[in-house]
Formats: structure tokens, sequence, C-alpha cells
């Protein structure tokens, strides 16, 4: 598949099939996340795979804490948590100097690597911004002094699962050559 192609298929599913994912399928899209770039090559972030039926329902209730947000994660047979680690020195440094939150762009860059490798391995994942922190924390015991950035839910598709039209702005609104 061509990289438009792999773009234009990648969306957020959230609906999935009652199948398992292998760990060799997941390995993979850690793979395309580890070679993701970051700034000052500090790869700030740890990979917590959740595939344990046990661990993974506690984890997906912390997704749904407002009863109407994320409910479909409890369908996924699989969640990726990215927690934040510390970024190198120089990179800290940039940070507070140039008021850019490069970890989380890091983090941003890692994370729709793996999604795209999962797409083109025919999973979908959907990533997830609303959780409850410290339930997460308390559950895969992640120290209290680390944070998560971001969770990403992942499964196969229903076969029916159709791909969405994106909606997205045209190119002449997003694009200017040479002055804003």
């Amino acid at each position: 598949m061509d990289f438009l192609s792999l773009v234009n298929k990648r969306q957020s599913v959230r609906k999935y099939q009652d199948k398992e994912v292998p760990h060799h399928v997941i390995d993979k899209c850690l793979e395309a996340a580890r070679l993701a770039p970051s700034a000052s090559n500090s790869q700030p972030w740890k990979w917590i795979i959740v595939d344990q039926p046990d661990v993974l329902a506690p984890v997906a209730k912390a997704c749904n804490d407002m009863k109407a947000i994320n409910k479909f994660v409890a369908g996924a047979k699989a969640i990726a948590v990215i927690v934040l680690e510390k970024p190198k020195l120089i990179t800290r440094i940039a940070t507070t100097i140039k008021k850019r939150e490069w970890l989380l762009i890091d983090v941003g860059i890692a994370a729709e690597h793996f999604c795209l490798q999962a797409t083109e391995l025919g999973l979908g994942t959907c990533m997830i911004g609303w959780y409850n922190e410290k339930k997460i924390q308390e559950v895969l015991e992640i120290p209290k002094n680390k944070s998560i950035a971001l969770l990403i839910a992942m499964g196969y598709p229903p076969e029916d699962y159709e791909n969405r039209v994106k909606i997205r702005k045209s190119l002449e609104e997003i694009k200017s050559n040479n002055k804003y």
C-alpha cells in the first residue's frame, strides 16, 4: 500500500472483533513507534501493552469514568499505554527556552507511527486522551512521579467496518507559500 493510501485508511476505530491481537503483531507496531524521531533522540517514552482480560477491564473502565466517554474501549483487545519518561537535559533546556512541549510532540509522532503500522497490519486503533490517570497508574503499578501521555485502544475492526470519508480542509485552506 502506498503511503497516502495508508494515511487515508487510518482512522479512529471504535468497534472491535472478539479476536485477540497476537503479541508479534503488537511488537511490529511497537517497532514502528520505537523508530520514531524524537528531540535530541531522547525517546521519552515507555510503552505498556495491556492485553490480559483481568488488567484490560479496569484500564478500559478508567477510560469511561464519566459513563459516556470512551465506552467502546471495553471492546478493545489491547491497550497501549504511553508513559512519559524524562527527556535528555538538552531537550528539557530547549523546552524551557523555546516554550515548546517537545515531549508531547515526540509522543504524538511515535503514537502515529504505531497507529499507521497497526492500520497496515489490518488493526483498528483509537488514541485516547480522556482517562482516569490515577486509577490506571494504580492498576499498572506506574510510579506516582510518572505521567501517562496517551492511550491507544486497538483490535481488529469488524469485517463490515467501513472506511469513513475524511472531512478535511482543502489544501488551499491550510497552506500558503512564502508568507502567511
